[in-house]
């Protein structure tokens, strides 16, 4: 097979790594790539959103299976145009990927559908958003209606911290377009969780969950940010939460969305709440998660592609990979942890350019890989492009030898401003120990 991976992150740069490890794949194309992806595929320079490039290439290189990546691409409709080609392409098409595309339309899709999620309302008037917050109450959650880049959901303690969200979005434009619209939303008190699922339309098989670390911060401070490390399993997330959410969530989001959409072929994040009453849906993404795609990647079988290309395909789901059904099956971990290690200043301004010493010491560690999600090669040395540079992933038998070698690898590199959270997995620790 001739296969085109689209994106240029971390969490590309683990799809390249297991797909390249297939013995059905014969050619690994990459568009655009980074360094780190550059180890297992040719990388050619087109951008992901460069929706008539990837075309191009996919037909030009003859192409049998295109994976996407980011979600970008897919809102603004690849998945449709490729498949319009004839072409064959892992990730859902426009409609359905206005599930992560448009919260308002997730939202709606949910609440027609009894799909169990926070109460919320959706505005464009900031006057409107403000009085449905004091009746809401605060702790709330104001969100952007589409994309920002894991940034558009604002968490607000007060309904002063409400009003300038509302500000923000509405008629300070801080979001541009992504935020014209904004979900208004309870606060969910419980322990999130990131589930995992791979959909052929009508429906679905789980992979393992994993949890993410959204601030910058130890101990979940600071502002939110694209993922500052991420661990596998999720303790909470045990195999009759696991039947739990495919019952009440999963597969009646599939249905929905192939009623109401266009039937969903690709993989489904399901961003959980984990609350007294139950799972209810926080978010849900058309894409792998960052960080959380690199402990998935890094735990599981060797082989993704079977499946990949069931999904793809529309095919049925249960001989596409073994460790589907017993993650621990065919060669899989039973513990990974990705701590990102990120620029100076992120997620606000910060430095590109800077040298990058210590991966190859790094990647010595047993159970270790070193996932390129921000660099580039610059005069033959390795240097920052990105807010979240590298993603550090250890595996291990168990969670503690994880933890413990993914820092130990992490203290081998070295930049200006290098930065990163110290707690990763810690809460799944404490949560056993408890």
């Amino acid at each position: 097979m001739n296969v085109l991976l689209v994106g240029s992150g971390g969490r590309e740069d683990a799809l390249a790594w297991r797909i390249r490890q297939s013995p059905l794949v014969e050619r690994l194309l990459a568009a655009p790539g980074n360094p780190g992806i550059a180890r297992h595929a040719t990388c050619v320079d087109v951008r992901a959103a460069d929706l008539d490039g990837i075309m191009a290439l996919a037909a030009a290189e003859r192409i049998d299976l295109t994976v996407v990546g980011p979600e970008a691409p897919l809102v603004a409709g690849l998945a449709d145009r490729l498949e319009d080609r004839g072409l064959t392409v892992f990730g859902p098409r426009r409609q359905a990927a206005a599930i992560e595309g448009s919260k308002a339309f997730a939202k709606a899709l949910m609440a027609r559908h009894g799909i169990p999620t926070a109460r919320f309302a959706t505005f464009d008037d900031a006057t409107a958003a403000r009085r449905f917050a004091r009746e809401l109450g605060a702790p709330l959650v104001v969100k952007t209606d589409g994309l920002a880049a894991g940034k558009g959901a604002i968490v607000c303690a007060t309904l002063a911290d409400a009003d300038r969200a509302i500000a923000d979005c509405l008629e300070r434009r801080a979001f541009g377009l992504s935020g014209a619209t904004v979900v208004i939303e309870e606060f969910m008190a419980g322990e999130e969780a990131s589930f995992f699922v791979i959909a052929n339309g009508r429906d679905a098989v789980p992979l393992a969950a994993a949890q993410d670390h959204k601030t910058i911060f130890d101990d979940d401070r600071g502002p939110n940010t694209g993922g500052m490390g991420a661990y596998s399993p999720a303790p909470r997330v045990d195999a009759a939460m696991r039947d739990r959410v495919m019952a009440e969530i999963v597969r009646p989001t599939i249905a929905a969305l192939a009623k109401d959409a266009e039937p969903y072929r690709g993989v489904l994040y399901v961003g959980l709440m984990l609350t007294a009453a139950g799972p209810r849906v926080v978010e849900f993404n058309c894409r792998f998660g960052d960080p959380e795609c690199q402990a998935l990647v890094a735990r599981s079988g060797p082989d993704w592609v079977p499946l990949l290309r069931a999904a793809a395909r529309g095919d049925a789901l249960d001989a596409g990979a073994p460790w589907t059904t017993d993650w621990n099956a065919g060669g899989a971990a039973d513990a990974a942890v990705c701590v990102s290690v990120a620029s100076g200043g992120y997620p606000g301004p910060y430095a590109t350019g800077v040298v990058i010493d210590g991966v190859e010491r790094a990647e010595q560690h047993a159970g270790v890989r070193v996932f390129h999600a921000g660099t580039a090669r610059r005069d033959g040395r390795l240097v920052t492009n990105g807010g979240r540079v590298l993603g550090v992933t250890a595996v291990a038998a168990d969670l503690d030898t994880a933890i413990a070698r993914a820092y130990a690898a992490v203290s081998e590199i070295t930049f200006d401003g290098m930065h990163y959270r110290r707690d990763i997995g810690r809460k799944a620790l404490a949560a056993r120990r408890g």
